[in-house]
């Protein structure tokens, strides 16, 4: 875009707005994002988008990548999103379709999201059998070794899942969780082309579960619905029958996003 072209496309935009642009542009695309790529996509300045990039990151909206240079979101940001998708109206209607799964799968229903160390419970609906699971809202759980934490690294690109599996050691939370990246990467291959996942004891000896990708109106990961249970009622093998009651519930959830 032609210097000139940028200044008068610029001063278009309202001061007040530039950053939240930003922001926005570095949410949707959903991956970590170059300050040329926004000057491009938004028309503003190299050094608009500089200024704004630093105040963003020295405030804890945007942090950088491995790479230095790329920008994606921050703790403010990731815990803005999560308040977000906690308002009433929207909470309301998700515990509804939750609930719906629960009551025809008879056991507890999640609904998690991704953040940077594992994956969060969003919402839950507890099973009505007083042998429960007690997992709630808030907990944070391992990517490699639970049924959403496999489903959301399913997702990613190659160049960062290879990153995640050599970043560190991957603790074993029973005997059963993989921590040979190999047999993540192969396991999350396996996902990816199923579109499901499941934890046979991985992350906790006794319980067993199935998770579904919630996607966006772009078909990207937002969140993971997931029903888990106590391996004296379910194993992995009894679970899968509950696989379409599950995706149906996702889809509906994958609406919500879209009204």
């Amino acid at each position: 875009m032609a210097e000139t072209e940028t200044q008068e496309k610029e001063t278009q935009i309202p001061t007040n707005l530039r950053l939240l642009l930003i922001l926005e542009e570095v949410a949707r695309r959903g991956v970590a994002v170059k300050p040329s790529d926004l000057i491009d996509a938004l028309g503003l300045a190299k050094p608009t988008v500089h200024r704004l990039l630093q105040t963003a990151e020295a405030e804890g909206f945007l942090q950088r990548d491995l790479d230095g240079r790329s920008y994606g979101p921050g703790r403010r940001l990731r815990l803005l999103s999560v308040n977000t998708m906690s308002a009433e109206h929207l909470r309301t209607a998700r515990l509804a379709i939750l609930r719906s799964v629960a009551e025809e799968v008879g056991e507890t229903c999640n609904l998690a999201i991704p953040d940077r160390e594992g994956m969060i419970y969003l919402d839950r609906v507890e099973t009505k059998w007083p042998l429960r699971i007690q997992l709630p809202v808030g907990t944070q759980v391992p990517f490699h070794c639970t049924a959403s934490g496999k489903m959301y690294l399913s997702t990613l690109r190659q160049k960062t899942l290879d990153g995640f599996l050599s970043a560190g050691k991957l603790q074993p939370q029973t005997e059963r969780s993989l921590t040979d990246p190999k047999a993540v990467k192969a396991e999350v291959q396996c996902i990816s082309d199923n579109q499901y996942s499941t934890d046979d004891e991985e992350f906790m000896t006794g319980m067993s579960a199935l998770a579904v990708p919630v996607q966006d109106g772009q078909g990207r990961l937002v969140g993971t619905l997931s029903v888990h249970a106590p391996t004296q009622r379910h194993d992995v093998g009894s679970l899968m029958s509950f696989l379409e009651t599950l995706r149906q519930g996702a889809k509906k959830l994958s609406s919500l996003l879209a009204e």
